[in-house]
């Protein structure tokens, strides 16, 4: 495993450095070996880590190359590493939730154009007031993700679509449990969209604070 590291940390130091860049095609695995002073099983190990964490892409018949290297394309693998989290880091998810998505709501509110707000506010009247807990969880996904997205910052927008997956679970038992669950959620809902209308970037991060705590609060409540 040493020397593999060994040579996932040259790969990425060509890649760091310049040597490769987006796009770019690895030299034949006989030449990468003896440039980088390393066994070929070693630097297959390495292409195939790189491969799997989406540093490098290895098409058979054609070669190894530099991927585009994207924010979003490489938090993929944090998106896999997320969904083998316990119940007992729920909890933490959504404190990482909590810093992040009041912070992207705020930035949407300067940026997200009018028609994707039309498009949301469509999005909730086709709800309608009784949602199913299933209806609500999907549309509660969709709504936060288009507002996110609007946010201008790739790299956060990956970050948070990675961490809504273990946070899904939860939100289904709160839908389930939670009396009022359903029509809390709609009503959050209404007041961020209302705020990003209204371009009012601390009221949009105000509610965004207060929907993803006031999950938080419950689920703190029934563990």
């Amino acid at each position: 495993m040493a020397v593999t590291d060994e040579a996932i940390e040259k790969i990425k130091g060509m890649i760091v450095s310049g040597a490769l860049g987006p796009g770019d095609r690895l030299p034949k695995e006989s030449e990468l070996a003896t440039e980088l002073g390393l066994s070929r099983n070693s630097l297959r190990e390495a292409v195939r880590a790189l491969a799997l964490i989406r540093v490098l892409d290895v098409r058979q018949g054609d070669g190894t190359y530099v991927t585009s290297l994207d924010p979003k394309l490489l938090l993929e693998a944090m998106s896999f590493v997320v969904d083998f989290h316990r119940d007992d880091t729920v909890l933490e998810f959504l404190a990482v939730r909590r810093i992040l998505e009041p912070a992207a709501t705020a930035m949407a509110g300067q940026r997200i154009a009018e028609e994707e707000l039309d498009a949301l506010e469509g999005q909730l009247d086709a709800l309608g007031t009784e949602p199913s807990v299933e209806e609500l969880v999907a549309a509660d996904l969709e709504f936060h993700r288009r507002i996110v997205a609007s946010c201008g910052n790739t790299v956060l927008c990956s970050l948070l679509d990675g961490l809504s997956g273990p946070t899904t679970r939860a939100r289904v038992w709160r839908g389930l449990t939670q009396q009022d669950a359903v029509s809390r959620t709609l009503h959050e809902h209404r007041q961020i969209l209302a705020a990003l209308r209204a371009r009012d970037a601390e009221a949009a991060r105000s509610w965004a604070t207060v929907h993803i705590a006031s999950v938080e609060q419950w689920l703190r409540s029934t563990l």
